[in-house]
């Protein structure tokens, strides 16, 4: 696949976030919110993995690709409308990244390629999903895990950074032990990998 493929796919996928209507300020200016994720998800694959294909380059960008069109108010509360709600969103994220990939020329072999990765099929089997899902698990640590604290109890953080931590290769815990945490943030980490 030609890079100038992965840039068209960008900048399809990037329109589509751009009209994201929930957002999140940094730097003192409202950024469209899954926009923003994005361009997060395609700046921690290139250090994850500079060597990554174009497929999983597009399906990064694209983890996020329209989400707000399906709120999480949809579904029942509780554990399992949630994890349904999380289902329903990686087969509107894999459709939609499809569509982008073929929209700009990618051949059959990697738009397959990208639906299973945002689909998570044969995780920890597929070098390239669990590749993906160490990404977001960075991106999540790097840039939503303060927040995410704050909103918390101690309890639900410990649970889901064990979580998070399961989902991830040797590679991704090796990334995410260099990652700059607060002495807080150690604290919990501590607790929840003991």
């Amino acid at each position: 696949m030609a890079s100038n493929i992965v840039e068209k796919a960008f900048e399809l996928i990037d329109q589509i976030n751009l009209n994201d209507p929930n957002s999140e300020t940094v730097d003192g200016k409202a950024q469209p919110k899954e926009w923003l994720y994005g361009l997060r998800m395609s700046e921690c694959l290139d250090q994850f993995m500079p060597d990554a294909s174009d497929a999983l380059k597009i399906a990064a960008r694209a983890q996020h690709i329209k989400r707000w069109s399906v709120p999480r108010s949809d579904y029942p509360m509780g554990r399992e409308g949630y994890n349904n709600w999380r289902r329903g969103l990686g087969v509107l994220h894999a459709e939609e990244a499809m569509k982008v990939a073929q929209q700009v020329g990618c051949g059959e072999e990697d738009i397959t390629a990208i639906g299973r990765m945002l689909r998570k099929e044969k995780l920890k089997r597929d070098p390239q999903v669990q590749a993906l899902e160490d990404v977001i698990c960075l991106v999540f640590l790097t840039f939503y895990f303060t927040d995410f604290a704050a909103k918390h109890s101690e309890e639900k953080i410990v649970r889901i950074v064990q979580k998070t931590w399961a989902k991830m290769s040797e590679k991704g815990h090796e990334a995410a032990l260099k990652l700059p945490f607060t002495d807080a943030q150690k604290v919990l980490l501590g607790k929840a990998l003991g």
